[in-house]
């Protein structure tokens, strides 16, 4: 019995013979081998079996000769490397400027100094919830700042005295502070005390006294317009033509987790907001309420109010939760959060225990880098406002 014959014979032909009764004789076998080049007419490639039409063409669909140049042994020289990396900005690129901020760090070169705003930014740093990073944004953003070439205020406004720890600031009770500016009419200039670790950097402490400071206000007129009338006052406050070279860039007030008194004239004194949320649902709880309390502050004592900057602290990239709750607070606020977020670090929380901020800290760590990196964008947009 044959091949043909048996029942299931080797045969790719329904009731044909077998293959060895049929032997391919066609032009284009045996297959000729392939050189990387396009096959001639009636040749089929076996490295590359191109669909109907394409062996017309005479292009191979692994190789594209003019797309792609053959490279000598499969490895490019310096200068095809150099031509496919034309018209590709790899400093831009967010990798890159923090590898060069590390390494400007490390060897103690100085960052680049960006131009100053014409007038000063008053930022109020608020949110009633604590535990966000009111006080840590606070003072390492205003240290960052002051390294990217800018003057800085810091008012602390929070009775704990947390940012005048962070920035090696006495504030003992006794300690001429916010308490005195508010209650007593205190000028700026006669409290506040420069960073030791920060040039350009002043801050106004806070002490244990400005606990008591809301229920002796209670009976003063116009108790909401006190800080700004101090801020008013101020001869370093201003435009570039009033308050002349010598100005503050930036004024930030470090506002008490409530929504009192002391907060309340934050919000009269300020032009901008600068929220930070925690990157966990419940930081976004309280959120509703102080954003009404802003619309009201709007309407009755201060228009100008504008919440400009959101900034995303304690974010944890490894988690969905996290991102979960920044791709939430983006598509709601939209341009007004920074791309920068500011990762949950060790070193963010070590650097007060020794009376500094990270900037000083440990520079190079993630967290320095990204509040630097906070800083300048701050500063870049409000180059565009």
């Amino acid at each position: 019995m044959t091949d043909a014959e048996a029942p299931g014979g080797f045969s790719t032909d329904q009731g044909g013979g077998a293959e060895r009764e049929h032997p391919q004789n066609a032009p284009g076998y045996p297959q000729a081998p392939s050189t990387g080049a396009s096959s001639s007419e009636g040749e089929v490639s076996r490295e590359t079996s191109t669909p109907e039409g394409a062996a017309e063409s005479g292009v191979s669909r692994e190789t594209d000769t003019a797309a792609k140049p053959p490279v000598a042994g499969g490895v490019m020289t310096a200068a095809q490397l150099a031509e496919r990396a034309a018209g590709f900005d790899d400093a831009s690129t967010p990798l890159a400027r923090a590898a060069q901020a590390t390494v400007m760090v490390r060897a103690g070169i100085p960052q680049e100094q960006l131009a100053r705003p014409s007038e000063t930014r008053v930022f109020v740093v608020a949110n009633q919830k604590g535990g966000v990073g009111k006080t840590t944004s606070t003072v390492n953003l205003a240290a960052a700042l002051t390294q990217l070439g800018q003057r800085v205020l810091v008012i602390d406004l929070d009775p704990q005295g947390n940012a005048s720890t962070a920035l090696n600031i006495e504030h003992h009770q006794g300690t001429p502070s916010t308490y005195e500016l508010l209650v007593d009419g205190a000028a700026i200039v006669d409290i506040a005390q420069p960073c030791p670790d920060a040039a350009g950097l002043w801050v106004v402490p806070a002490t244990i006294d400005l606990a008591g400071a809301e229920i002796e206000l209670v009976s003063v007129v116009a108790r909401e317009q006190r800080l700004k009338r101090a801020l008013d006052a101020h001869p370093r406050i201003g435009s570039a033509d009033t308050a002349g070279e010598e100005r503050f860039d930036y004024v930030f007030i470090d506002c008490p987790p409530s929504l009192g008194l002391l907060t309340l004239n934050a919000l009269v004194a300020g032009a901008e907001m600068l929220i930070p949320i925690q990157a966990e649902y419940y930081a976004l709880e309280g959120l509703g309420q102080l954003l009404a309390t802003v619309d009201m502050v709007r309407a009755h004592l201060n228009p100008e109010l504008a919440v400009s900057t959101i900034v995303l602290t304690m974010f944890d990239a490894r988690t969905r939760l996290a991102a979960g709750v920044a791709a939430e607070v983006r598509e709601h606020f939209g341009d007004q959060v920074l791309s920068t977020a500011i990762p949950r670090s060790v070193r963010v929380s070590e650097a007060p225990s020794y009376g500094q901020t990270v900037m000083t800290y440990d520079p190079g760590s993630p967290g320095a880098l990204s509040y630097l990196e906070a800083a300048r964008e701050i500063v870049t947009r409000g180059a565009h406002l």
